[in-house]
């Protein structure tokens, strides 16, 4: 070997060595020990947590005997999780299986708003018996998909409740209901994702993800953690086949508890309203303020409580009361929580300080009968966002209003017209919101028939409407 090809090996590997200690990997300390969990005759089980549970979970049968009103709202991930879209013109006497929880030795029993959604009967029975009471429904809350309904019985299991707060991503859970009426059936997953929202399941999302298996009749049962307290309460899946693809979703205890004791107290939920319109910081806005979390205030409502307190565009909300706000779910959600009339101390990012505002909520309810989603007759309208856009595959240069409920007897649902359709115009005027719908409609004493234009699926078709 010449001295040459000696300096050029030599030179090759002190690069190499220099590259090498550039980069100092934190180790792992060494593997100790495995363990058997039967080297002393045991094995590893959740038997006793499971135990705990599942004598507090029960099977719920519903019956509807009258034809629906309403053909379903536009909601693709319920249409797939339950393997059939809504028919106007079906069998009326239809069944439908799910589960539920019970909560309190005396028969109340939470379960999903949707499992026992225009049930004419609602049927229980209980884990390990073949007897069956009817069930009077309490309360239901569609937009948090909570219900609550209650059975004549005494000296019930009730299960014990978990918290939130507790929670942690990688936690061991086990969903328990009745999936495809089979019976008790538990199956076992962990904690994928917390405070999931904007998935498009409810109008209030506040979710855990979890992998174990949810399937049809699942709904309404629990989610358990490894000492088998209640941390959910199964909802829905998401899925291309029908069948679990390991995305289930869960509504968090918290806002179960919360929903549940205002269903039970009160028969419904009466929820604050703010007054404003909401988003997310991007990445640029983040540059902006001195925060990188909290709700962006887009739009205030003329008039509303947030008006009146003084709030502004572009002011981002940090936290109310002690309630901290990471984004503008959040915020929705925790707005909600308040009863109507309610005074909050909300805080907010201005012009690089924070400044309190003290907030009267008004009704939620009341705010939403002026919000012309009911403008044409027979047919229920919202805005068309993103998030719809996305789960309809709606091109981005289709604008208007989407059609997202329609009375199956209307004269809307006898000329086609069905939910997920967008009406661009009407006679010669283009439709871009709701605000421009209303104005060229006019009053309703003096609305007529008018040529309404609606795209779907790449073609514009007309029909007459009033």
């Amino acid at each position: 070997m010449t001295k040459q090809t000696l300096l050029i090996s030599s030179l090759l590997v002190a690069l190499l060595n220099t590259q090498a200690s550039a980069i100092d990997f934190v180790p792992m300390p060494k593997i100790e020990k495995r363990v058997m969990p039967n080297d002393n005759n045991e094995i590893l089980s959740f038997s006793n947590a499971v135990d705990k549970a599942k004598d507090s979970i029960v099977y719920i049968a519903t019956r509807q005997t009258k034809t629906q009103k309403y053909i379903n709202k536009v909601n693709p991930l319920l249409e797939q999780f339950f393997g059939y879209r809504h028919n106007p013109h079906r069998n009326p006497d239809r069944q439908s299986l799910g589960s539920g929880v019970i909560v309190s030795q005396d028969g109340y029993i939470i379960t999903n708003s949707h499992v026992v959604k225009d049930a004419d009967e609602i049927m229980v029975k209980l884990p390990d018996s073949q007897k069956e009471y009817t069930a009077k429904l309490i309360g239901s809350d569609p937009k948090s998909d909570v219900a609550v309904i209650k059975i004549d019985a005494t000296g019930l299991k009730p299960i014990k409740m978990g918290r939130s707060s507790e929670l942690k991503i990688g936690d061991v859970v086990f969903a328990i209901g009745n999936p495809f009426g089979v019976g008790m059936s538990v199956s076992q997953g962990i904690v994928s994702a917390q405070h999931k929202d904007g998935i498009g399941i409810n109008e209030y999302e506040n979710f855990i993800q979890t992998d174990a298996s949810i399937n049809p009749g699942n709904s309404g049962g629990a989610l358990i953690d490894s000492r088998g307290a209640l941390i959910g309460i199964n909802s829905a899946i998401i899925t291309r086949s029908g069948g679990n693809n390991g995305i289930g979703f869960a509504i968090e205890i918290d806002m179960v508890k919360n929903i549940a004791k205002k269903l039970i107290e009160d028969g419904s939920v009466e929820r604050g309203y703010l007054g404003v319109s909401i988003g997310n910081l991007t990445k640029n806005l983040k540059k902006l303020y001195r925060h990188d979390s909290g709700a962006l205030l887009i739009d205030i409502v003329k008039d509303s409580p947030a008006d009146v307190a003084g709030l502004k565009r572009g002011d981002l909300v940090l936290k109310i009361d002690e309630h901290i706000i990471d984004d503008a779910a959040s915020l929705k959600n925790t707005i909600g929580m308040y009863a109507p009339g309610t005074r909050v101390k909300v805080s907010v990012e201005r012009d690089g300080s924070v400044d309190d505002f003290f907030v009267k909520l008004s009704d939620l309810s009341e705010a939403a009968a002026g919000d012309n989603t009911t403008l044409l007759e027979g047919i229920t309208l919202e805005n068309l966002d993103d998030k719809y856009r996305y789960r309809l595959r709606i091109p981005e240069n289709i604008e208007g209003v989407l059609i997202t409920e329609i009375d199956a007897e209307s004269d809307a649902a006898e000329q086609g017209v069905r939910p997920g359709d967008v009406i661009v115009q009407i006679e010669q005027s283009p439709i871009t919101n709701l605000a421009e719908l209303s104005k060229v409609l006019g009053s309703k004493k003096q609305r007529e028939f008018k040529r309404i234009y609606v795209y779907r699926n790449g073609r514009v078709f007309v029909v007459a409407l009033k």
